[in-house]
């Protein structure tokens, strides 16, 4: 069995632990800097405690292991793939900071072991279904992809509900976003290019946001004319985001932007996109 460790025991850490132990080909030990409570993620699960800022506890977590999977916030990511690195240990995680992504990226080159960042589902997945897709053009010229996590009943006036990350969330709402442009890549501004579409009889807007669209820029540059990748939401939310992100400066102020989202917003386990 592939010994693994997941670190972070929140709602995504534990669905990863959870996918991993059912298939009966990973030993999976989940851990956060409190203990897990036993039987918190379900059976099979080994819980752990494990500091990431503290060097000998976080090389001690790593000691023996095959495989790490980080579902920390994006800033503790990089040390610990450097740590996995050290160890020799295979490094995986789902986030959506493009910085930190591509500096895992650089710390991978000449490693005996696989770094994978950006591997969940968008980024990630999302960008795996639409390089599979364009591979069965002879020309493929428009690709575009569109991901919301959105609850199925709204209950607020953002009609939205936090789902996952709030850093992450942050993120994708004032981080530059990678596009490909008349076969050019840029980067463009967050919470442009507002769009509006119904599907099923429910209308939806979309708009862009950071992160999303993982390395596809990489892969597809040179390949196709135009690539973006837009948020989904209901439609409202993008104008009241502008207004906390832009005019009240809030992205340049991103511990109060998380501070009133995690006090303003409530949490939801519904994901009906």
């Amino acid at each position: 069995m592939t010994n693994t460790l997941v670190l972070g025991a929140g709602k995504i850490g534990i669905a990863v632990a959870r996918m991993l132990a059912e298939t009966g080909d990973y030993a999976v030990t989940l851990a956060d800097k409190a203990a897990v409570p036993e039987g918190s993620a379900g059976g099979g699960i080994a819980p752990a405690a494990v500091d990431v800022n503290d060097d000998r506890n976080l090389r001690g977590a790593l000691a023996g292991r095959d495989v790490v999977v980080s579902t920390l916030p994006y800033f503790l990511d990089l040390r610990v793939a450097e740590f996995a690195r050290e160890a020799g240990v295979h490094y995986f995680d789902p986030t959506e900071d493009v910085r930190t992504a591509r500096a895992i990226s650089e710390l991978s080159d000449g490693a005996g072991t696989v770094f994978v960042p950006q591997c969940g589902l968008a980024p990630g997945f999302i960008a795996i279904a639409a390089h599979y897709l364009v591979q069965r053009f002879d020309e493929p010229q428009d690709v575009k992809l569109r991901v919301g996590a959105l609850p199925q009943f709204p209950d607020n006036a953002l009609k939205y509900n936090l789902t996952w990350s709030t850093d992450g969330l942050i993120n994708e709402y004032c981080n530059l976003c990678d596009t490909i442009h008349d076969g050019e890549r840029r980067e463009v501004i967050p919470l442009e290019g507002l769009e509006e579409f119904s599907l099923d009889g429910v209308h939806y807007e979309a708009f862009s946001t950071s992160g999303g669209i993982g390395s596809l820029c990489d892969t597809l540059e040179g390949k196709v004319e135009n690539l973006n990748y837009k948020t989904v939401r209901y439609p409202g939310h993008r104008d009241m985001i502008k207004m906390l992100a832009e005019d009240l400066n809030l992205c340049n102020r991103r511990d109060v932007f998380k501070d009133v989202i995690e006090h303003g917003v409530p949490v939801t386990m519904q994901d009906w996109w």
